[in-house]
Parts: C-alpha cells; sequence; structure tokens
C-alpha cells in the first residue's frame, strides 16, 4: 500500500544546531533567543533544533535561557536539541538546561557504524535502545537521527532496516532521515522515502535535506511526496558546507507546487531572513529566491510593460506574499514601462518626447557602469529637459581634506543650504569622517536640526582592473523614520561618497515628506 502524500507538512528549523555549523557563524545566547522568538512566534515553524549537547558552558547558558523563555510562552515542547550515543552524559547535559526533547544521533549507514564506531550493528543496536530508555527515564521524549541515511538506503538498507525494526517498540516519536553528504536527486529521495513509508506505514518520517548539488528543495519535496511528514530547514540555507535546504522556497514548494498545508506566516519570511542575515554577517544573494534583493525587480521594459497589461509577467510568487513589493529597475534593458512605473512613485508626468530622451539617458548612464536609482530620476529628467540645476537647495561652495603620517585627518568644509553660506572644520577617523563630522556640526550646532543617520555603506568598482576606475558608493539613510539609498560615482571614493551624501541632503531638503516609499524601489 502506497502512503499519500500528507495534506499538512511539519516544520523543523535547525538554524540554531546545524545553521551554526556554516563556516564563521556563531551565534550568542541574546541571539540565539531572539532567533528562537522569531521562528516561534513571527514565523510559526512548528519545531526549531536549538543546540548540540556538551558542545561548551556557554552554549549550556544559551539553551537554559531558550528553555525557560519556552517553558514561560508554552513552547516548551516545540524546542529539541541533538544528542549523542555517549552513555547518558548528553542526556543529562540536555536535562539540566532544561530540555525535554532529545533528537539522539545515531549511525544510518553500516560504513559509519562499523567504520567511525568499531562497533558491530547489533552493538550499536544495544547501544542506541539503552540510550532511548535513559532518555525515557528521565520523561524526556525522543526523535531519532540515522545518520548517513541516504548512503545506508543505497548501499546497505537492510542495515537501515533492522535498525528501525529493532527500536519500533521503544518511544521513538521519529525517525529523522538525513542525506547528511547531500548525495540524493528527487528520483531517488521519492523511491527511498517511499520505500520507508511503505514498509513502516505508522511510523513518523522527517527529511533533512543538505545542498552539495543544489538539490535540498528538490529532494524535501520529493520525501514529502513519498509521505515524510516533517521536513527540516534554516533560515536563508544555512549549513555546513553548501548548507541545508533553505525555509524561504521550501515553504513556498510545499504551499505552491504540492498544494501542501504549513503553519508558516509567509509575510514573516522576509523580516526573519533579513533578521538573520545581520547576525551570522552572511550576505543574501541578491537573485535568491523569495528573500533575495532583486528577485522581485523587473529590469526588462517588456517585463514592465506586461505588468501593467493584467500582470502578464506575474507569477504565483507574489512579493506581497512575503511581506516585500515588486520593483522596477532603471538600466540599459529598461523601457518606457519600467520609467513609467518609477515616475508614478514621483508623481511626474512626461510626455513622449521627454519620455523618449529620459530613457535614452538612462541607457547611456547604464552603459557606463553607473548605478541609475529611483533618487536620480527628478536630477536626469532636470539634466536631459536642460532644467537649471543651480537652484538645488543644498551647495557645496568648497572642501579641504588634508592626510598626514600620524595625523587624525581634518576636512574644512564651506558649504550653502537654502542660500546661506556656513563653515565648518572638523578631524575624523578617515577623510570622509572628518567631512562628515563637519557636516553635522554645521546641522546641529548651526542650523540646531537633527542629521540623517547612515545604516549602510557599500562600494563597487566596475570590472577592468585599471587604477582610474570610477568607484561607486552607495549610501543608505535614515532620516524621519523613512529609509533610502543615494549614490556617487568617482574615481575618488571619498569624493564618490561626498556626492551621495550631497544628493541625501537635496532629497531631504527638496521634499522632507514624500519619500516614504523610497525603500520600495531598487533602481539599477
Amino acid at each position: 500500500m502506497t502512503t499519500p502524500m500528507p495534506a499538512g507538512v511539519e516544520i523543523l528549523d535547525t538554524t540554531l544546531r546545524d545553521g551554526e555549523q556554516t563556516s564563521g557563524v556563531s551565534f550568542n545566547a541574546r541571539e540565539k533567543l531572539s532567533i528562537a522568538r522569531l521562528l516561534l512566534e513571527e514565523l510559526r515553524v512548528n519545531r526549531i533544533e536549538i543546540a548540540s549537547a556538551r558542545v561548551s558552558p556557554g552554549e549550556e547558558a544559551a539553551v537554559r535561557a531558550i528553555t525557560e523563555w519556552a517553558r514561560k510562552r508554552g513552547h516548551l515542547d516545540r524546542i529539541e536539541a541533538l544528542g549523542f550515543i555517549d552513555g547518558g552524559i548528553s542526556v543529562e547535559w540536555l536535562w539540566r538546561a532544561g530540555c525535554r526533547v532529545v533528537n539522539l544521533l545515531a549511525k544510518g549507514s553500516r560504513r559509519h557504524c562499523e567504520e567511525q564506531l568499531r562497533r558491530t550493528p547489533a552493538q550499536h543496536l544495544a547501544d542506541v535502545r539503552a540510550e532511548i530508555l535513559r532518555a525515557a527515564d528521565r520523561g524526556m521524549r525522543v526523535n531519532l537521527y540515522l545518520e548517513d541515511w541516504s548512503n545506508g538506503m543505497q548501499h546497505a538498507p537492510d542495515y537501515v532496516y533492522s535498525m528501525v525494526e529493532g527500536l519500533s517498540d521503544l518511544p521513538v516519536e521519529r525517525f529523522l532521515c538525513p542525506d547528511t553528504l547531500g548525495i540524493l536527486d528527487p528520483w531517488t529521495t521519492e523511491r527511498i522515502c517511499r520505500e520507508m513509508t511503505t514498509r513502516y506505514p505508522t511510523l513518523r518520517f522527517d527529511f533533512h535535506a543538505h545542498n552539495d548539488y543544489d538539490l535540498a528543495v528538490a529532494n524535501t519535496a520529493a520525501a514529502v511526496r513519498a509521505g515524510f511528514r516533517g521536513v527540516h530547514v534554516t533560515v536563508n540555507g544555512l549549513g555546513e558546507r553548501a548548507g541545508n535546504a533553505p525555509l524561504s522556497s521550501t515553504v513556498a514548494v510545499l504551499h505552491d507546487r504540492l498544494g501542501c498545508r504549513t503553519d508558516i506566516v509567509e509575510r514573516k519570511i522576509y523580516r526573519v531572513s533579513r533578521t538573520v542575515e545581520s547576525y551570522t554577517g552572511v550576505r543574501i544573494p541578491a537573485n535568491r529566491p523569495i528573500v533575495g534583493a532583486s528577485v522581485f525587480t523587473q529590469c526588462a521594459g517588456v517585463h514592465a510593460d506586461g505588468d501593467n497589461k493584467n500582470g502578464l509577467y506575474c507569477n504565483e510568487l507574489l512579493p506581497e506574499r512575503f511581506g516585500r513589493v515588486r520593483e522596477y529597475a532603471l538600466g540599459k534593458t529598461s523601457g518606457k514601462a519600467n520609467i513609467l512605473k518609477n515616475l508614478e512613485l514621483l508623481g511626474i508626468d512626461l510626455d513622449d518626447a521627454a519620455m523618449r530622451k529620459v530613457t535614452e539617458r538612462v541607457v547611456e548612464l547604464s552603459d557606463k557602469k553607473e548605478l541609475v536609482t529611483l533618487d536620480d530620476l527628478p536630477y536626469i529628467i532636470a539634466d536631459v529637459l536642460r532644467y537649471d540645476q543651480t537652484d538645488a537647495p543644498v551647495r557645496i561652495l568648497n572642501y579641504s581634506l588634508s592626510l598626514a603620517q600620524g595625523l587624525h585627518p581634518v576636512a574644512t568644509l564651506r558649504i550653502e543650504i537654502h542660500g546661506e553660506p556656513y563653515e565648518q572644520t572638523s578631524a575624523g577617523d578617515g577623510q570622509y569622517d572628518a567631512f562628515m563630522r563637519a557636516l553635522r556640526q554645521i546641522y546641529r550646532e548651526q542650523l540646531g536640526r537633527r542629521f540623517p543617520m547612515l545604516v549602510d555603506y557599500a562600494v563597487s568598482i566596475p570590472p577592468g582592473g585599471r587604477t582610474d576606475a570610477f568607484v561607486q558608493t552607495i549610501i543608505t539613510w535614515e532620516a524621519d523614520g523613512r529609509t533610502f539609498r543615494t549614490h556617487g560615482l568617482d574615481a575618488d571614493q571619498t569624493e564618490a561618497a561626498i556626492k551621495a551624501t550631497i544628493k541625501m541632503l537635496n532629497i531631504i531638503e527638496t521634499n522632507p515628506t514624500n519619500h516614504g516609499n523610497q525603500d520600495r524601489i531598487v533602481a539599477r
């Protein structure tokens, strides 16, 4: 009898355990508790795996902080941690830390059993049984990892069956089946998973994918098709080597391609992904599905035109599902439709002749590697239509930057704001820092106004390797509750940053209340 695909799928997130095996990633106790709260109460994953036993005193403190919080919030049965077949040491460690669900790590392949442990299958089975009973005697619930299960099923399935059958009389709630080395493909995954569910229809199985062949999401879907009722994921696909199945893509495939139900709140996915990115320092690739910076950005003009005509270039992955919005890039593939979409947000209306000129100018700038942003559009329009730029409210009259060995850099700035000149000198940790300190002093001390906060600073250099290559500086600012970006292009990085800064000042001086949507359009 073939086990049907489940209508509902249980999601276990292992960002705090397996995801922490990403090279260079280590969460402190505060970060772990913050992520646990987001996963359980915002995203509403069913279970989280938070640690491995016996790692360090600091890890024990982190586990205790999470379990104490979870007990108060009624989530303790959703907190799991990895334990080992070690004569009860892991079980006691986890019990002291407040954990009440242990995921014991047993060997799921004959080779791992005999060559790593130097135990016979019968000896290992006896060891595992004893460990399960120790945990049960402590009042702990038990799940069992069959490490290297994917190799075990392909090369010695009788060993896997003997392990499962030898434990089926014990209180094991779930058998967790990992593709430890990431060797599976969807066809093999569905076949061996169906062998498990057909042979043991009363048991519960979870699938734990690794992404070495970039097939973790596809393999996870195949396991669910075969009747597995639980899957393991990490936020942003964190994990050892190539990582684990990313939560975002896995959930989208389960919902859209398999029609399965989960408890995940889709609109929270992006926020949680960005939070984990900030804690880990591991950048989300711009083209990562669902959560990448550019995945909901239409670049080709024909696509923007199609979106205007009954959403011809939209699929089921609507950005609003995930707390995001559709964006229309400005670049060399832009057409009239892209620019129209951006102009709508600015409230600017151009005739056909002006639109043609602006489009040509955007393409020209893009060919020079210049990033064209929404904030640049008014300036491009003014330049193309020969408007006078001298009436900008903020203009630099003069500035001097000095750098000497052993001394702090110094900047002297003379600037005009709404026709009034201001001058200030300041030292800093770098030339741009000195310039910014002088500028802040003018705003705070001479104008009595708050200065926008710099929240991100990125520098890119067009390829080619020339020493005179342009430097593009992109700065993200926060002012009055809104976030927006400006950029500058120059052969000197400091001057590029200064140009981006002056653009920012002109934005807030010219239109202080109409940039609430600046974070919604990423123009290229």
